[in-house]
């Protein structure tokens, strides 16, 4: 159960179509080149696209310092919404603790739905802490710059690699 702290909510419009961008934001060969804070690259270590499956990544720093994460995903409805819980994980897929943050929420719902409009597409995430203590849910909220800073970055990549293939 998510708490009832306001959503982290960030949208980005892109020049591509509602298609593209799904492929580019569900398909681990598109994600690993974008799915990323700026500066840190990112690679797909499992993919299982289908409610109840998993997507196991690794983000590694500009200094080489990886960073695990899981996404468990809940709800697919294509082209239009995904819904899963994210969580930072070891190699093997176990859910740890944020590397940097040790009061951080160990799982963040996330729902990120895609409209499209002449041509373009819209992609809002919303973020909230599940099954959050107050401490987590405390660091949550005092984030707020930080998380527009970081899917934001994700963000722009997502903007630079649609621009860079726009037919996937």
């Amino acid at each position: 159960m998510t708490t009832t702290l306001p959503e982290f909510i960030i949208s980005r419009t892109f020049n591509a179509p509602r298609d593209v961008v799904w492929k580019a934001f569900t398909e681990p060969e598109h994600m690993q080149k974008w799915y990323a804070p700026k500066g840190f690259t990112s690679r797909a270590v499992r993919q299982e696209f289908r409610p109840g499956g998993i997507y196991h990544y690794c983000l590694s720093s500009p200094d080489g310092h990886e960073m695990w994460g899981k996404v468990t995903y809940r709800e697919i409805v294509a082209p239009e919404r995904v819904v899963y819980i994210n969580a930072f994980s070891d190699a093997e897929a176990g859910i740890t603790r944020h590397p940097m943050s040790a009061t951080w929420p160990l799982e963040m719902h996330t729902t990120c739905t895609l409209t499209e409009q002449n041509g373009q597409t819209t992609l809002t995430v919303k973020w909230v802490p599940e099954n959050a203590t107050p401490e987590e849910i405390d660091t949550f909220d005092k984030a707020r710059a930080g998380m527009t800073q970081g899917w934001g970055g994700t963000l722009d990549n997502l903007t630079e690699y649609l621009a860079n293939n726009p037919q996937l």
